[in-house]
């Protein structure tokens, strides 16, 4: 379904005085309201005279297209018999929202079905925004009221086995491609529920698929396909928004098949392609306030299930400790993501979840653990052109005293923009020939291929300063 097929009250634009302006205005909206009523009117007429010939039975046996297909005829026959005619372009725009709402997710469907939109924020029934080529823009969408807003959310989350009502009000919930959704309904939303949805591309990306939007360089994707091949523990920074899952789920596109991959996430997103893997989610309490089992649970037992590798989706909380003991003990490869703004950050932020979670360790001995635990850190930015980039690849050298050593392997470096407000910007080496994983990449045969990357990421450096 295309973006905008419905028509909302469009009125002719005349030319009048000044003065009258405001008198206009008031009347084109209450020519759109009238319509908006019309229109809920019929399409809840329509509803009743469903719910009394339609057999719900049958449309829980056959697929989706063919309910949407019998739905919509049988709407449009009961339209067509109605004693006062209703408009066309309305009977197209009422069947199609009645389908949507029966058999999907109402008014949210044409907005779904665009692949060129990353997010959708519903902020209430009547403002709905959307981003788009990392801008955010309004919206026509509208849902007709709270309740039907909160159905909608209501019929998402309980496709994974979640709730949301009044006495669970917060739920984080997927949609069956993997796009992560967020409610948080009344009385903690003051304005009707707040529904976010981050949607995932049909087609998933690729390394080369990140050169291609200019994110990283082909040699520093190169430099990143080494990194993954030559199983570094690695942890992928950014801030919300920023690319941080779509990376890794590009990074793990370089795992052999013959690798037993063990996943564990709140709301499972990845998109692995590997034969062998295990997906593992969270689960929130029930109605008591029993049967929680939170990411700890899952990482710790995901080491008596064999992996080769642990993917952990975001680390937040305790489970920091579990994956780095895992990295530090066999587990070579192991991946995750962090929210933080640098390198440096991540790895305090990882210090910070390991003492929160009531280890009583001196900070020396987790930071040793880090060091010893944590091989690179490729960092995310999402840049203020909407333009989303690999601002930073770091690698964790060892300790100094009671500090983590890191060194920068590649950073983008911003030298202006241009007229339109676009970002200009490098991705340049910082002289780094021989990175500590080199070891890693000749123990996988990658080491003329890492010399060759490293080579091409640190001429744009020497290029720059001879220009300069």
């Amino acid at each position: 379904m295309a973006f905008g097929r419905a028509v909302f009250g469009k009125t002719e634009n005349r030319k009048s005085p000044d003065v009258h302006l405001v008198s206009s205005s008031a009347t084109k909206a209450d020519q759109s309201d009238k319509s908006d009523d019309l229109f809920y009117e019929l399409k809840e007429e329509l509803r009743r005279s469903l719910i009394e010939i339609v057999d719900a039975q049958h449309l829980q046996e056959i697929d989706v297209q063919q309910a949407r297909q019998e739905i919509a005829r049988l709407a449009r026959e009961i339209l067509v018999r109605r004693s006062e005619p209703v408009p066309g372009a309305m009977v197209n725009r009422i069947v199609d929202s009645l389908v949507d709402d029966v058999v999907g997710f109402g008014p949210l469907e044409p907005l779904l079905a665009r692949d060129d939109i990353t997010d959708i924020m519903v902020n209430g029934p009547r403002n709905v925004f959307i981003e788009v080529g990392g801008k955010v823009a309004r919206s026509e969408i509208r849902f007709k009221d709270s309740e039907h807003l909160l159905n909608v959310c209501q019929r998402i989350v309980s496709m994974v086995g979640r709730r949301v009502d009044e006495s669970s009000p917060i739920c984080d919930a997927r949609l069956l491609d993997g796009s992560r959704v967020n409610v948080i309904a009344p009385p903690l939303a003051l304005d009707g529920a707040v529904l976010t949805i981050r949607k995932f591309k049909k087609d998933k990306l690729t390394l080369a698929d990140l050169v291609n939007f200019r994110s990283i360089t082909p040699s520093g994707a190169e430099l990143l396909r080494i990194i993954s091949k030559s199983r570094c523990n690695l942890i992928v920074s950014g801030g919300t928004g920023s690319g941080k899952t779509t990376l890794l789920n590009c990074l793990t596109g370089f795992i052999e098949h013959s690798e037993r991959i063990v996943t564990c996430e709140d709301a499972a997103e990845l998109q692995l392609q590997q034969q062998h893997v295990v997906r593992l989610e969270t689960r929130p309490a029930n109605l008591e306030g029993e049967g929680e089992i939170v990411m700890r649970d899952l990482v710790k037992n995901c080491l008596r299930m064999r992996p080769d590798r642990i993917v952990v989706g975001e680390v937040r909380g305790g489970e920091a400790f579990d994956l780095l003991q895992a990295m530090n003990t066999g587990h070579d490869g192991s991946m995750g993501t962090v929210h933080a703004n640098s390198p440096r950050e991540a790895l305090r932020r990882i210090e910070t979840m390991v003492v929160g979670a009531g280890f009583s360790l001196p900070a020396a001995n987790i930071r040793e653990m880090i060091a010893g635990s944590i091989d690179v850190v490729v960092q995310t930015a999402r840049l203020r052109d909407g333009r989303r980039v690999i601002s930073a690849i770091t690698e964790v050298v060892g300790m100094e005293e009671d500090t983590i050593v890191t060194q920068d392997l590649l950073r983008f470096e911003i030298d202006g923009e241009d007229q339109n407000g676009s970002i200009i910007g490098r991705h340049a080496g910082t002289g780094i020939g021989v990175p500590k994983f080199s070891s890693r990449a000749s123990y996988f045969n990658e080491t003329d291929a890492l010399a060759t990357a490293l080579a091409d990421i640190n001429s744009v450096a020497a290029d720059q300063s001879k220009s300069s």
